[in-house]
């Protein structure tokens, strides 16, 4: 294992227990990994297989009463595991954003988009609302969503799922985090918009050198972003690897079952387009 100095996010022996009448059962146990500035980190496994359980411990997003999170999660050497709600809240968004499968599920939808996106960078910046309207404007722009302006005006279920999608990453962006957690952000959009937000991710990382964890159950995304793969089953990881590695030589079984069944991102490299 590489030294810690050299990762911004470091997740060491990580152990998740879940409390229940019938006794503690382990969700996940034993991970380790972390990730370097501008990495992106490919996170996979079948669905039960610990990858959002991971996430949520990074995020600590647990219910306490119920989950024990043991081990050691550090963002730029702080400690991560333990910290009180209202100290992650200072963290969560601005420096490890959080983009989920379902954006819907990331907005209110009694509230305007650019109210939402607003109120987002008030709540981590000392800015007014007017620059605060300035900078989603200006982000919103930079990452090519059309009219900016008007879709600050519009309600969640007036944008499509791919819309929505890109426009929750320009909210991850916008403050600038070190590290975007990104579970499933492709699973429920077409194939269009899975370019498009994975182009996306893409441009973050280069422009910004954002690290980010790319969490998907699909291998054709992995092969397309990732540097280093993880690979996860019934909550332990199985295989670590340089992706180029682990596509030509997998090491585990599990890992040569997911290789022989994954579906294929690109039938053939296409141009690519920001246009809708």
């Amino acid at each position: 294992m590489e030294s810690k100095e050299r990762f911004i996010l470091h997740v060491r022996d990580l152990h998740v227990e879940v409390r229940t009448k019938e006794g503690s059962f382990k969700l996940v146990e034993d991970i380790n990994f972390g990730i370097k500035k501008g990495e992106i980190l490919g996170l996979v496994g079948e669905s039960g297989s610990g990858k959002t359980v991971t996430s949520m411990s990074i995020l600590q997003l647990h219910d306490r009463k119920n989950i024990q999170v043991t081990g050691s999660i550090t963002l730029h050497d702080r400690e991560l595991n333990g910290l009180k709600n209202k100290e992650m809240r200072k963290i969560r968004g601005k420096d490890i954003a959080f983009i989920m499968q379902n954006p819907m599920n990331a907005f209110t939808p009694v509230f305007t988009i650019g109210h939402q996106f607003i109120e987002t960078i008030q709540a981590h910046t000392s800015l007014n609302k007017k620059d605060a309207r300035e900078l989603a404007v200006d982000v919103m722009e930079s990452v090519n969503l059309p009219e900016p302006e008007k879709l600050l005006k519009l309600y969640p279920f007036q944008l499509s799922g791919g819309m929505l999608q890109r426009v929750m990453i320009a909210m991850a962006a916008c403050l600038k985090p070190s590290v975007i957690i990104a579970d499933e952000p492709t699973t429920a959009l077409d194939l269009h918009s899975q370019l498009l937000v994975l182009r996306l991710l893409e441009k973050i990382r280069v422009e910004h050198g954002t690290s980010i964890l790319l969490i998907s159950h699909d291998l054709g995304v992995i092969s397309e972003m990732a540097d280093h793969v993880i690979v996860m089953k019934h909550g332990k990881i199985v295989e670590t690897a340089n992706v180029l590695e682990l596509f030509d030589n997998p090491q585990h079984e599990y890992t040569k079952k997911l290789l022989r069944t994954r579906p294929t991102l690109y039938s053939e490299k296409q141009p690519y387009t920001y246009t809708l």
